[in-house]
């Protein structure tokens, strides 16, 4: 089974049930299908073969989606970019995975197309003739391997290059049928997508739906964080199945009147992941919904390793709920330094082996066995895991992976900038990223001037909350900027 094969059954046994719901249209099973051939048909035209990777750059919609179907039709690889990303990032993805081809809005090939020299293809490509000598309802399904590269989600790297993530069908098919034999999706269910397309949060939201002949119902970007739309969303699409970054179930509650409103009559699970979701937060929820509350854990590089449904017993405790045991057929436990396994009451790092861990990263060696996640887990008593902390700087912000090197290195490429420390302060959704610059000497350089920089080079999510410049950084013993006193002069 490949990814693509979901919609093309789907199509098959539910084809006039709906597919997707999203701001610019909504999709039968038997349009998605259909769609995906044309689109498919169109790329071939252009050279894309088993193996390409297409970079998809749109804000979220209908067409993306069937774009993300005609790239896997054609046994390739599709790199989706965030519709707020500037275009130099894009560019820089599309260049590093080698692309074939970019999809991307009219709006959009101008700036980008001189980045890469004009080889941009929009996704308006789809209302072109096919200029083939193929039938226009022929199927378009290329022999596809299960452990070929169905995807690539791009996460920030510590040296200032985003990395490439690499998952094969097989990685993503062995998180879905977990997830599909958790939920128990029906034709009747409606999925909810909250997540960015290039996050992999989405993963689920998509497949498990059209595994089941479900509906899912994007969320557009410019909603993804507006308390009051989201909850009215949430009613007005009859969500059964909510999955978010627990800030934006915080956000929904506090300022959004979420649990003010009876919860929707169908509104089965909620799911949340990405960062801790503080146990307050899920008290409440808990009192508002009998719906099963699912706490999902997993790098972009295993997907999603392990999960814990929330149990009452769980609403005593004074920190998150566990981030549970493992899932999706994968093995996970937690390692001390000198390579043994924790026992109860220890901390160590988790370590996830099994069938969700990706490929690799693009263009490095692929990966081969275990993936030590850089998170610090403890040992619970009863054997499942708790969520400590990361080993390096890697951070969450609102759900978003973010490694503070990548914002550095952005900052740093001003010429007025000398250095540059990122740091996160508060939590949930009070959560700052913070940066602080030493200037050039003689240099002067404004608040709006950084942003406008880092907006060029970095996804909106990347770019800090506040900016401070300081005539020079507090130092450990070894030299390295110290983070902790910075971040504890913010408290």
């Amino acid at each position: 089974m490949t990814l693509h094969r979901l919609v093309i059954d789907a199509a098959k046994t539910h084809g006039d049930r709906t597919a997707v719901v999203a701001a610019d249209c909504e999709l039968t099973y038997r349009e998605l299908d259909s769609g995906a051939d044309q689109l498919a048909r169109r790329l071939r035209a252009l050279g894309v073969v088993r193996g390409d990777r297409v970079v998809i750059w749109a804000d979220k919609s209908a067409a993306m989606i069937t774009a993300m179907q005609a790239v896997l039709r054609l046994g390739a690889a599709y790199v989706p970019a965030d519709g707020s990303a500037p275009e130099h990032r894009v560019a820089v993805l599309a260049r590093d995975c080698a692309a074939r081809v970019v999809l991307t809005t009219e709006e959009r090939t101008g700036s980008l197309g001189p980045l890469l020299n004009g080889a941009v293809t929009i996704a308006e490509l789809a209302a072109e003739q096919d200029g083939t000598d193929e039938p226009t309802d022929a199927q378009i399904d290329e022999p596809t391997d299960p452990d070929d590269l169905a995807y690539i989600l791009y996460t920030s790297g510590s040296t200032g290059m985003p990395k490439g993530v690499c998952i094969s069908h097989r990685n993503a098919l062995a998180f879905i049928d977990w997830a599909v034999e958790e939920l128990s999706p029906g034709p009747e269910d409606r999925f909810s997508n909250h997540a960015p397309l290039n996050f992999d949060l989405s993963v689920l939201d998509l497949y498990a739906a059209f595994s089941a002949g479900a509906s899912v119902h994007l969320v557009a970007a410019e909603l993804a964080y507006a308390p009051e739309q989201l909850v009215e969303f949430l009613h007005s699409q009859e969500i059964t199945v909510w999955y978010s970054v627990p800030s934006a179930l915080t956000l929904m509650m506090r300022e959004g009147g979420l649990l003010e409103r009876r919860p929707p009559a169908g509104l089965r699970a909620v799911l949340f992941a990405g960062e801790p979701f503080p146990i307050a937060s899920v008290r409440a929820l808990a009192a508002w919904t009998r719906a099963r509350l699912l706490n999902l854990y997993g790098p972009t590089e295993t997907n999603v390793c392990t999960f814990h449904e929330v149990r009452p017993w769980d609403l005593d405790r004074d920190r998150p709920v566990p981030i549970g045991a493992a899932c999706s057929s994968d093995r996970v436990w937690a390692q001390r330094p000198d390579g043994g396994v924790c026992g109860p009451g220890e901390e160590g790092e988790l370590v996830a082996d099994g069938p969700t861990v990706m490929l690799g990263y693009w263009g490095c060696t692929p990966h081969r066995g275990p993936y030590p996640t850089g998170d610090v887990v403890r040992v619970l008593d009863t054997g499942l895991f708790d969520y400590v902390g990361r080993h390096d700087h890697m951070v969450k912000v609102r759900g978003h992976r973010i490694e503070l090197g990548d914002v550095e290195a952005a900052l740093t490429a001003h010429p007025s900038v000398a250095e540059a420390v990122a740091v996160v302060v508060g939590s949930g959704i009070e959560v700052r990223l913070v940066a602080f610059v030493v200037l050039e000497r003689g240099r002067d350089v404004g608040v709006l001037e950084l942003r406008r920089h880092c907006a060029q080079r970095l996804p909106r999510y990347m770019v800090a909350d506040e900016f401070r410049t300081a005539a020079e950084l507090p130092r450990t013993r070894n030299g390295k900027a110290d983070r902790a006193a910075l971040a504890a002069g913010l408290q």
